[in-house]
């Protein structure tokens, strides 16, 4: 059974911003790459699993998208008993882990 796929909208945001960095409207080959990161993040709804657990919390998985220097990361949790993907978060793999100091976990 395959797995909802949902974005945070944190995610959302971050998707928007990516797209607008990238000038994906006037590019194809950045348009090509943004269709790609789609892809790959709707591809959760079959293997949701695949990501390796985060160094900020074992409740949170990653995948790595693209190539070096322009790496990201898609942040999401697997609630199994939902059949739920939830993306919470796409970061440029150059920046600092995530800060969960004072914030409940995710």
């Amino acid at each position: 059974m395959p797995y909802l796929v949902r974005l945070a909208d944190r995610a959302l945001r971050d998707m928007e911003a990516i797209y607008e960095f990238i000038d994906a409207e006037a590019s194809e080959n950045a348009f090509a790459w943004f269709n790609d990161l789609a892809r790959e993040i709707y591809s959760l709804e079959r293997f949701p699993e695949r990501g390796a657990v985060t160094r900020e919390s074992t409740k949170l998985r990653h995948l790595l998208f693209g190539k070096k220097p322009s790496t990201y990361r898609i942040i999401y949790a697997v609630d199994k008993r939902k059949h739920l993907v939830n993306v919470l978060h796409i970061r440029h793999g150059a920046r600092a882990a995530l800060s969960t100091k004072g914030k409940k976990q995710m």
